[in-house]
């Protein structure tokens, strides 16, 4: 099973190959792109190198891995990337050069890779942003994420105190699942009545 190729109406997410550094580096360095992730912009194709083969040719190893770049039809190159987790958390995440944002794209290949995931046996996924970057939440929104809660945790790499917003989707029917780790884990955690 492993990365299987997906395809939507406008998309192709496949597996990054050592063909697609310099895509790679483009949705990397970019600081506004970044600003929200848990890393530095990369500075060169070194360090993009050493991001694809820590985040990505590691994971294609394993029996499940769901880490794909995201493509255009029309020319097959990776504009940006999205992820669900093997680790108990099932994180989703995603990333996209600015160039393409407020197109729907985020949405469009989330929506794929969930229904893939859920085929798959995943019983649920959860995934969280920042507070200060409310258009994040709106794709977890957009693909039927349900925001859980808030927790502050003090970020690494960066060092900075953030908070987060919890969202989580349950595939297997089990509407009542709270996965919890985040909200134990952090001194401070609450509740956002306009979350």
């Amino acid at each position: 099973m492993n990365t299987p190729t997906l395809e939507t109406e406008r998309l192709i997410l496949r597996k990054f190959t050592e063909q697609d550094m310099e895509a790679l580096f483009l949705i990397l360095q970019d600081e506004e792109v970044n600003r929200f992730l848990p890393w530095y912009p990369v500075k060169s194709m070194e360090e993009t190198i050493k991001f694809y083969e820590e985040r990505y040719a590691s994971k294609y190893d394993r029996p499940q891995a769901y880490a794909y770049a995201i493509c255009l039809k029309e020319d097959n190159f990776p504009i940006g990337y999205i992820k669900v987790d093997m680790e108990e958390h099932h994180d989703f995440g995603y990333g996209l050069r600015k160039e393409f944002w407020h197109q729907g794209i985020v949405t469009e290949a989330g929506k794929a890779v969930i229904d893939q995931v859920k085929k798959d046996g995943l019983p649920y996924i959860t995934a969280t942003h920042d507070r200060n970057n409310p258009r994040s939440g709106g794709v977890m929104q957009n693909v039927g994420m349900k925001y859980q809660y808030s927790y502050e945790e003090q970020w690494q790499p960066k060092n900075v105190l953030v908070t987060f917003r919890t969202y989580q989707l349950n595939l297997d029917g089990n509407e009542s699942r709270v996965y919890k780790k985040y909200w134990d884990n952090s001194a401070v955690h609450f509740i956002e009545a306009n979350a």
